[in-house]
């Protein structure tokens, strides 16, 4: 299946915008106008999490049933590898995959696992204690890594190594508090200057990773629980999924919203976006 839009004049629109949650369906959208595109049904399971391949011709779509969890992969070529970098996640892990040689795992039980491909050897480590790992995030130029937790901890760690021979070393940096519920989702900015956190709080905080500093909070008063988020490739805007089946664009620097994409029947809970300054 194709995910690429197109335009009036038949042209390929260069921005991909996907979304998915509990009602069984993935839409596709016009990023500029909110427009709905393509509706998939995904009758299988709700839809945990998504994500476009860096060509921009796969997308695939995780979900969870009594039985099982898996992912799906739709695209124009199956045979197509991920690139460098996939990242995926269920009810029970996260996943992040670089293909440097090295897996980054974190569990419900609360451990981010460390593994080398190359060597077969791993790492785990427990940045807290009854606590469970929602998602994790590394900066586009390899230097830090993010998790947060169901207590509203996001804690930050320096990254050095990780490359030819040798394996990537985390270095505690800070550990801060972004809410007083679960925190669901962590995100770099493509510049690596900000790092956006979505809650349980019914809203999402931007923080500037030079000093953790909150930089903006995204709220809106019919928003509930805002599950995913993913950035413009000039780090300019962000857009978040919301347990109010919505999603939305928002200014960084002003935390307006900018546009909403509404159609979904029940909670977003995902989303994928690729637009033209992502490689």
């Amino acid at each position: 299946m194709p995910i690429m839009s197109t335009g009036g004049d038949n042209t390929c629109d260069p921005v991909i915008l996907a979304t998915a949650g509990y009602d069984h369906t993935i839409r596709f959208w016009q990023a500029h106008s909110g427009i709905c595109y393509r509706t998939v049904q995904h009758p299988d399971s709700q839809v945990n999490a998504l994500e476009i391949t860096p060509d921009k011709q796969l997308i695939a779509a995780a979900g969870f049933t009594k039985r099982e969890s898996g992912c799906k992969l739709w695209g124009n070529n199956s045979a197509k590898g991920f690139g460098s970098e996939f990242c995926i996640g269920t009810d029970d892990i996260i996943l992040r995959l670089q293909f440097q040689g090295e897996l980054f795992i974190g569990d419900q039980s609360g451990s981010i696992h460390i593994w080398d491909l190359k060597t077969d050897k791993n790492e785990q480590l427990i940045p807290e204690t009854d606590a469970s790992i929602q998602s994790i995030s590394i900066d586009a130029m390899g230097t830090m890594m993010a998790a947060v937790t169901n207590k509203g901890k996001c804690h930050i760690w320096t990254l050095t190594g990780g490359r030819r021979e040798e394996p990537t070393q985390l270095h505690p940096k800070s550990d801060i508090t972004v809410s007083n519920r679960y925190a669901l989702k962590c995100l770099f900015s493509p510049d690596s200057t900000l790092l956006a956190t979505t809650l349980a709080d019914n809203s999402a905080k931007i923080w500037k990773t030079a000093d953790l500093t909150l930089h903006t909070e995204l709220k809106e008063n019919s928003q509930r629980w805002v599950w995913d988020c993913a950035f413009s490739g000039d780090s300019q805007y962000i857009i978040t999924a919301s347990s109010d089946n919505m999603a939305r664009l928002w200014s960084v620097d002003t935390g307006e919203v900018k546009k909403e994409y509404s159609g979904h029947q029940k909670a977003v809970v995902c989303l994928a976006f690729r637009d033209e300054s992502i490689q």
